[in-house]
């Protein structure tokens, strides 16, 4: 499927439309504005435990055509089964993206002959997809626009071809032939690789909320496909497209269609025409490079599965599935802003994940600071973490979020300062011990007697004579020095706001 129907465009309709083109000078003369119009199809491979028309295990990285069976590699004579938890997999994204859930779908065949596909077509969705018409919400420069789907269907994924470095050889590991994957198809609303990029992750976290894909883009369990064309402003028929193939980063994205942009722009300013083709992009040389002809529908010769029955889907199933559906990352968002008074940025950052989401919640359950807990997970936990955040941290992650949340609230209760928190963090990243144990078996616990401070306080005055007159003639940064110097000897432990109190009253006397 391509991304969006030409006929069904409502760009002019519902959307804004959004110029990244320039004014530009054309060798006759002429000026020319030209509009960028992206549409994408992303393929999610789902987290279920069997593929989609047998028994044969999904997981990643077992030994190549280790988990296949007749089914999968098309043997005559075998009958494929549709594996119900794709279907409701398919109707929860559904759902979480406002779509129409066709209670009447069916299965097609979609022909065409490559060396990972054994049976010579892949069992996918064509006229009657399961899932129409929904839309995502996309956040740009501060700017929110809709971007429609087009439809989102079921369908098996191919095998994978292996080259050899060094030789004319490639091999062909059929594991993944089978595996269960819904397409999603974007209208073509998006009006620049940042728009593509941001609807891109969207999506992605959208998937990983649901946990119906594990989003692992390294692993292909996450692709994109992008068409992207050029037309003047203003215009309301398409342009020429072209198709960037298996894109597997955001920033491969990102950088494919910033190039496309710019190399159609340079063609059709010279009087030239796009080729509509099929390129593949080669981040090493950042282009894109001719793969094939551009394929359309009728290439591929599709016609209902006779192997499948209809997919017929009730009122009770779906209500059935909504009654499943988790809080979604765009209302959690909200709720950690009106909840906890989180600014906005906080709560984009905290719930740009499921998983730190859910980190920052067990914490909050043993502390009563949400914007301070807040900000030690997104510099001090995250720093630590360099940024990687997945499954991991609430499995291996040395730190409980409920022992963080503790440190927080040695904190709020003076019991420890700033200074001795970040000390207590990184031995709690090493040892994975409780915030009280280290405080009690390091003896960190803060200083806060107000006559053994002000003791050591007058001691310090008495002994820098020169700092305090100068500080007394106007010099009132000497105050950092006053207290550093206190700090050295409470070895860190003194309570700073109440040791700047005592200086400013012993030196101010």
């Amino acid at each position: 499927m391509e991304g969006g129907n030409p006929e069904n465009e409502k760009l002019g309709q519902h959307f804004r439309s959004i110029d990244v083109g320039k004014s530009v000078s054309t060798d006759n003369g002429n000026n020319m504005k030209l509009e960028t119009v992206i549409g994408l199809e992303i393929h999610a491979q789902l987290k279920t435990q069997s593929k989609i028309f047998c028994g044969c295990s999904t997981a990643f990285g077992a030994s190549p055509n280790t988990q296949t069976c007749e089914i999968c590699l098309g043997m005559p004579g075998v009958l494929p089964v549709l594996n119900k938890k794709v279907v409701e997999f398919a109707i929860k994204l559904g759902l979480s993206t406002g779509s129409t859930i066709n209670t009447f779908s069916q299965f097609a065949r979609k022909n065409y002959f490559y060396p990972d596909l054994p049976k010579g077509y892949q069992t996918s969705q064509f006229d009657l997809p399961i899932i129409e018409h929904g839309c995502i919400e996309i956040d740009v420069d501060g700017c929110t626009r809709k971007i429609g789907i087009t439809r989102i269907h079921m369908e098996e994924d191919a095998g994978k071809l292996l080259h050899d470095e060094h030789e004319p050889i490639s091999y062909v590991d059929l594991n993944r032939t089978g595996t269960p994957l819904l397409e999603i198809v974007s209208e073509p609303d998006m009006r620049s690789p940042e728009e593509a990029v941001a609807y891109l992750r969207k999506l992605h976290l959208l998937l990983r909320y649901l946990d119906i894909c594990d989003g692992n883009m390294q692993e292909g369990s996450f692709r994109c496909d992008a068409n992207i064309s050029l037309r003047p402003l203003g215009q309301e028929k398409l342009g020429t497209r072209t198709e960037l193939k298996n894109m597997n980063s955001f920033k491969n994205v990102q950088a494919a269609l910033e190039y496309e942009v710019r190399r159609q722009r340079d063609i059709i300013l010279d009087g030239g025409t796009v080729i509509q083709e099929t390129l593949l992009w080669n981040p090493d040389q950042n282009r894109t490079e001719s793969m094939r002809g551009k394929e359309d529908a009728h290439d591929y010769r599709y016609f209902p599965c006779p192997d499948l029955i209809p997919v017929v889907i009730d009122e009770d199933w779906i209500d059935q599935v909504r009654s499943m559906l988790p809080e979604l990352p765009d209302e959690r968002q909200k709720r950690f802003v009106e909840t906890f008074g989180l600014p906005v940025y906080d709560a984009q950052i905290l719930t740009g994940s499921r998983e730190l989401a859910d980190y920052f919640e067990a914490a909050l359950q043993v502390c009563n600071a949400p914007k301070k807990l807040s900000n030690w997970i997104m510099t001090e936990f995250l720093r630590e973490i360099q940024g990687e955040v997945g499954p991991w941290i609430s499995s291996t992650c040395k730190i409980e979020p409920k022992s963080l949340g503790l440190l927080i609230d040695l904190l709020e209760k003076g019991s420890i300062n700033g200074k001795i928190a970040k000390t207590v963090f990184q031995t709690m990243m090493e040892t994975g011990k409780s915030p009280e144990n280290i405080v009690r078996e390091q003896n960190l616990v803060q200083v806060s007697d107000q006559g053994e401070l002000l003791t050591l306080v007058q001691e310090i005055v008495a002994a820098h004579p020169q700092q305090v007159e100068e500080f007394r003639g106007g010099k009132t940064k000497l105050m950092g020095f006053f207290v550093g110097q206190l700090m050295q000897k409470t070895k860190g432990k003194a309570n700073p706001q109440l040791a700047n109190e005592l200086f400013s009253k012993a030196l101010n006397a």
